[in-house]
């Protein structure tokens, strides 16, 4: 039963556990300033949530009479010319030019 037993160094079945492992990198100056710029992100949306949402409340609370009022529509009353227009002198000046 002992006859395949290796002679001389074993070989390890086990290799990736007795490699010596790398020290970790450092991090990257853009990864934190990305890191940094999502939290600036994350908190300029919070608060404009919280903005909106207090809005919303305001607007919910106006009584809905307010708005149901119908809107009066202004007319524009459009002016004749005062003097009738000459169309022979404005044809005259036309062919001038």
């Amino acid at each position: 039963m002992g006859k395949n037993k290796p002679k001389g160094k074993q070989t390890c079945v086990f290799q990736v556990a007795n490699r010596h492992l790398k020290a970790k990198n450092k991090a990257k100056p853009v990864r934190t300033t990305l890191k940094h710029i999502k939290a600036v992100k994350n908190e300029t949306v919070e608060n404009l949530n919280q903005i909106f949402s207090e809005i919303q409340r305001d607007v919910a609370s106006v009584p809905k009479s307010v708005a149901s009022e119908p809107k009066k529509q202004t007319q524009v009353v459009k002016e004749p010319p005062k003097e009738p227009v000459n169309v022979d002198s404005a044809a005259q000046l036309f062919s001038q030019l």
